[in-house]
């Protein structure tokens, strides 16, 4: 990589003026070209197109890497456009945790690749520039439901990821805006799903179905709402829209909720309508595939369903039994993103012996 040092009587100067003044063969479309490309770096830190206009100061140094891996040639429209969407929670050499907004796929649907931008494009754009970079889905959440997703770099750490979660001993802890308020306000939900490939979604599984799965779930009463409850769900099997389906089942779908409604009757008038369900995966503990120790991240609530429940708490409050959150419970808005700020609450040996039926 070449570079060089701001003079003073460069001073002032924008960074794509200052490339086509001091580098040869340079000019504003070069200049332009290589900024896109990634190829630039000021102060030692990468910079792209945005930075084309940064006024430079003297002193600063000012690099160009002509042949850096990954700029060959631009990222594609798509992905430059969908850039904003990817939100690093934590970066190591093993594994990547993501917060995922809501309308995004976490890898492809099968058979119609390249259709639509996925975290696993967004990743491969982010990282473009390190030709090792490779990533490995450890598990999913729905393309509606935000919050944590965890993706291993290496195939051995996917591998020991995969078995954790095939043995259920991750934490992934929910949150969940219902229709209704369940009773009673804490419990385990215990259901035999099977999944219909026809209709692409869960079903309850009867007798001795043999693609009946165990699902089971622990949920409580966060805060009580008007016709709708904050629920935290700490999932202790793993089954495709387990949450939806299991909330769905018991009259209290999510509050969004288009496929899971089941029998439940149409939400009152005045409440709260969104886009898509709410739901959030707001916490994620695992051990560490490298170093063997236990990791907690969270994720802070997104915007579209802070809204909705600010909009669910400007009615009258419910009383105040209903409303006081449990032992060690928030009020409002849980910690923000990263790394958990609390131990990670014990989930026992249940998770293992989910039992049938």
């Amino acid at each position: 990589m070449q570079e060089w040092q701001v003079a003073p009587e460069d001073e002032g100067l924008r960074l794509d003026q200052w490339l086509a003044r001091r580098v040869e063969g340079g000019s504003r479309r070069r200049a332009a070209e290589w900024l896109t490309c990634g190829k630039v770096y000021l102060d030692g830190q990468p910079v792209e197109l945005a930075a084309a206009g940064f006024l430079l100061h003297a002193g600063q140094r000012v690099g160009l890497w002509m042949d850096r891996p990954g700029s060959s040639r631009p990222a594609e429209r798509q992905l430059v456009d969908h850039r904003h969407l990817l939100s690093l929670v934590h970066v190591d050499e093993s594994l990547v945790v993501v917060d995922k907004p809501p309308g995004l796929l976490v890898e492809p649907l099968p058979g119609r690749s390249g259709e639509e931008v996925t975290v696993l494009d967004l990743l491969a754009d982010h990282f473009r520039h390190d030709p090792r970079s490779r990533f490995h889905v450890v598990h999913r959440i729905d393309r509606d439901t935000s919050g944590l997703v965890l993706l291993a770099r290496t195939p051995s750490g996917r591998d020991l990821l995969k078995e954790q979660f095939e043995a259920h001993t991750p934490e992934r802890v929910y949150l969940a805006v219902v229709q209704g308020i369940p009773h009673p306000d804490h419990e385990v939900w215990r259901d035999r799903l099977a999944w219909d490939s026809a209709s692409l979604r869960q079903r309850r599984a009867h007798g001795r179905d043999a693609r009946g799965k165990d699902a089971c779930a622990r949920y409580r009463v966060v805060e009580a709402f008007a016709g709708a409850a904050l629920l935290e769900v700490s999932l202790l099997t793993g089954k495709r829209n387990q949450i939806r389906v299991q909330a769905g089942m018991r009259g209290h779908p999510l509050l969004g909720e288009r496929q899971y409604r089941f029998d439940a009757p149409d939400p009152p008038p005045g409440l709260p309508a969104p886009k898509r369900q709410a739901l959030h995966a707001w916490r994620l503990g695992f051990t560490h595939p490298a170093t063997g120790q236990r990791e907690t991240f969270e994720a802070a609530i997104p915007p579209d369903l802070a809204g909705l429940l600010a909009a669910l708490r400007r009615p009258a409050p419910a009383p105040e039994s209903a409303t006081s959150p449990q032992d060690g419970a928030w009020r409002g808005s849980p910690p923000g993103p990263g790394r958990a700020r609390r131990p990670a609450s014990s989930q026992g040996g249940s998770a293992a012996r989910c039992p049938s039926g």
